[in-house]
């Protein structure tokens, strides 16, 4: 079955010319012309990107997926490549519902009809990983029902093992392979496959998401319902709204698209920089938008978090960007970690310089956050720096929403949408509320700890530190030592002693 599988993946490369493109970072050529003269016979009309996603789909949703993974690591694809992979759309025909009632069942214990009071038994989504139904609880709140495709666990083990054997392959035949690390490439897929495979994780990425979003004038998130979720199934509230891609529809309904446009965008940096917790998914199948004018969220499986430090490094670099503060752009790199403590931040500052100023020609509702940020990435890789995994999926993110708010509003400034947030965050993180907070969070264990001060300074004063101890058992084992060595000294004076009286009274004698 396996090599089955593999002869196919080997055929349809070998019919979109996939191996073209691999021969054609062979800089000598030799190999290329070879290659040339077995195959004479094939003509390529269209570009390699294109015949690259062409070949994915043909493939099927396993490596659409993987497709899609590839198209945020533009600091790894060229360019071509990532904004083709961009278009691929994970659309699989359904399962049989069937198939669908026989998962419920095996769950839930009992039939279906006696776990909903109704069971709609066409799906209204489908996809590579699982397909929803939408379901009424017995209590009648509408709800959808997302049920993991049977089988899937199978088809991704065996197709990831084959990206596997290729990525090795690929490492090793090919002369640029090693810098696009093919085989962490194929090992992050996997991980990422494996959260969208367990639906208890999905379900809590959208409690947290709802939490986080309690009575927000800007986005609804469906509540979960706990009792009937499992590994392989998810129950949710069912929303109801308009697809942010029919804007005709949106303008029908009385939206505005301005705002709508500004609210993503001020979603977006709630999500990154007050919660470090942020919906990784955000392309136009998985948000609608509600008739009240909010954003409503769909589909949890991949979700971002970022640190302290990662939110510390992303609003300093904006800031100074905007700022042309290059030098500051190059220290938070370093003060942040992501790039060695050794790098000369003038250098750095230089690179990044370069890189950043030609954009300045451009009005500022003409930059672009997510390629700003790809350029800092590639940049900074330039200077030994390696790009976070949570970075690359914030940089997709930023991508998506820029697609989706200016195709809400061609006018949209994101810098004069987002600067006053950033702005209010950065002052909230090191001026005197930051002080504030820092003595709120920590009054808790100073509580607990005050009425134990005296005891511990006395404690402190009076007891012998660690270091103390240490020091004077030092020198206690050493004056042992000394009192041993004037012991046997004073022996072996004696006994010389003794030695030259029985000499000398032998010489008399």
């Amino acid at each position: 079955m396996r090599l089955l599988r593999l002869a196919k993946i080997v055929t349809v490369g070998l019919r979109f010319g996939l191996d073209r493109i691999v021969l054609d970072a062979d800089t000598s050529g030799r190999l290329a012309k070879l290659w040339t003269v077995l195959f004479f016979w094939r003509r390529f009309r269209e570009p390699r990107a294109v015949r690259l996603r062409r070949a994915l789909e043909s493939l099927g949703p396993i490596f659409v997926k993987f497709g899609q993974m590839l198209s945020t690591r533009r600091d790894l694809l060229p360019p071509d490549l990532a904004d083709e992979l961009a278009l691929l759309q994970d659309r699989v025909p359904p399962f049989p519902t069937e198939r669908a009632l026989a998962v419920l069942e095996g769950f839930y214990g009992k039939p279906v009809d006696e776990v909903f009071r109704d069971f709609e038994r066409t799906p209204v989504a489908s996809a590579s990983v699982a397909q929803v139904h939408f379901a009424r609880l017995p209590d009648g709140t509408e709800v959808a029902v997302k049920i993991l495709r049977p089988g899937i666990e199978k088809v991704i083990a065996h197709d990831v093992a084959l990206m596997e054997v290729g990525a090795m392959l690929l490492e090793k035949m090919w002369p640029d392979g090693r810098r696009l690390k093919p085989r962490e490439v194929v090992a992050e897929f996997a991980k990422y496959l494996a959260d969208e495979l367990d639906l208890m994780r999905e379900a809590a990425n959208c409690s947290q998401l709802r939490r986080n979003f309690t009575d927000s004038p800007l986005l609804i998130v469906p509540e979960v319902y706990w009792d009937w979720c499992g590994r392989s199934v998810m129950v949710m509230e069912r929303m109801y709204g308009v697809p942010i891609s029919q804007t005709a529809a949106l303008r029908a309904q009385g939206t505005d698209l301005k705002a709508l446009s500004r609210a993503g965008v001020e979603i977006f940096f709630t999500q990154v920089f007050r919660d470090g917790f942020f919906h990784a998914d955000m392309h136009p199948g998985n948000i609608f938008v509600h008739p009240d004018g909010r954003y409503i969220a769909l589909d949890f499986g991949i979700m971002g978090t970022l640190t302290d430090v990662d939110k510390q490094y992303l609003a300093t670099n904006f800031l100074a960007f905007f700022k042309r503060d290059y030098k500051r752009v190059a220290q938070a790199h370093i003060d942040a970690g992501w790039v060695p403590a050794k790098t000369r931040v003038d250098e750095f500052e230089s690179a990044v310089r370069a890189v950043c100023e030609p954009i300045f020609d451009k009005p500022l509702k003409d930059i672009s956050f997510g390629k700003t940020l790809l350029r800092l990435f590639q940049t900074a890789r330039r200077f030994e720096m390696e790009v976070q995994p949570q970075l690359v999926l914030l940089q997709k993110t930023l991508l998506n929403i820029e697609g989706l708010g200016r195709q809400l509003d061609p006018e949209l400034d994101l810098w004069k949408t987002a600067k006053p947030f950033l702005e209010r965050w950065m002052d909230e993180q090191m001026g005197w509320r930051a002080l504030l907070r820092g003595v709120r969070d920590e009054a808790p264990a100073w509580a607990g700890t005050l009425p134990q001060l005296p005891r511990l300074v006395h404690q402190a004063l009076t007891e012998p530190t660690r270091q103390q101890v240490a020091v004077r058992d030092e020198l206690d084992r050493l004056s042992a030592a000394q009192r041993r060595q004037n012991r046997l000294l004073a022996l072996a004076g004696v006994l010389l002693a003794v030695l030259v009286g029985l000499e000398l009274a032998r010489l008399l004698g």
